[in-house]
């Protein structure tokens, strides 16, 4: 599609919202992406938003990953064998996924996250084992779960940033932080899957993939920074985090009813 310029202009700023969400939480970025591209940049097909979407997202997403490696927030053995597990679990889980009703799916996926979300709430307070690695004992709970985790986001159509940063705590007990970090390295191999998938049948707008990756690089600069500053207050990350699952849970759920 021909960008105007105010098309231009939003794209580069939801991509800066995109790469902050990103940076901050870890997730949130495939969520927001879409209703962004469609609602207020003015995508008129869904599928060129979606595919648009995840390669902007795995874009910023691997952009955010080395603000956190650099800042030494990321744990890469347990990262990448969520990663690998997750991917397999993704390709059965969008395979299931496509049979089911798109409006009970994003039904049942705001339940979903609502549930994640007072489970963060719940753990708010505690600090976590920052020494965590790759062991005997979590590699078979990061199979299982990144396994799951994959075939949720797969199932649902969504990168799982949300899923994969309590995934990676409860699989590790790693700080919040870590996690955050650490998931990033999974929505960059989720997303760079769906966008070969969507790429290959040439439904990515590249011009206004390249505005929303141009945007959250700057935004998951911001992101990133902000999460190393609330990670230095008990809980403040984890309640952060939550209040956005419950936001956007519940605005899937009234998109839902409505359009049902």
């Amino acid at each position: 599609m021909m960008l105007s310029l105010t098309q231009s202009a939003l794209g580069l700023a939801s991509g800066s919202l995109v790469g902050f969400t990103l940076g901050l939480v870890g997730g949130g970025g495939s969520i927001l992406a879409v209703p962004l591209l469609v609602y207020l940049v003015g995508v008129t097909n869904p599928h060129v938003a979606i595919g648009t979407s995840a390669i902007a997202v795995a874009a910023n997403a691997a952009a955010n990953l080395a603000n956190h490696a650099r800042a030494g927030n990321v744990k890469w053995r347990c990262a990448l064998v969520f990663s690998v597990a997750g991917v397999v679990g993704a390709f059965g889980g969008s395979t299931l996924g496509k049979a089911v009703d798109g409006q009970k799916l994003l039904a049942l996926f705001a339940v979903v996250m609502m549930a994640v979300g007072t489970l963060m709430l719940r753990k708010r307070g505690g600090g976590g084992e920052a020494t965590v690695r790759l062991s005997r004992e979590n590699f078979p709970k990061l199979v299982g779960i990144g396994l799951a985790t994959g075939a949720l986001s797969g199932f649902f159509g969504i990168g799982g940033g949300f899923l994969i940063v309590p995934g990676l705590i409860l699989a590790t007990g790693m700080p919040i932080l870590y996690a955050v970090g650490s998931s990033l390295v999974a929505v960059t191999a989720f997303g760079l899957t769906t966008a070969a998938n969507y790429a290959f049948s040439g439904l990515v707008d590249w011009t206004l993939a390249a505005l929303f990756i141009g945007g959250g690089v700057i935004g998951g600069l911001l992101g990133a920074r902000s999460a190393a500053r609330l990670a230095g207050r008990k809980g403040a990350l984890n309640t952060v985090f939550a209040t956005l699952i419950f936001a956007v849970a519940a605005y899937m759920l009234v998109r839902s009813l409505n359009l049902a």
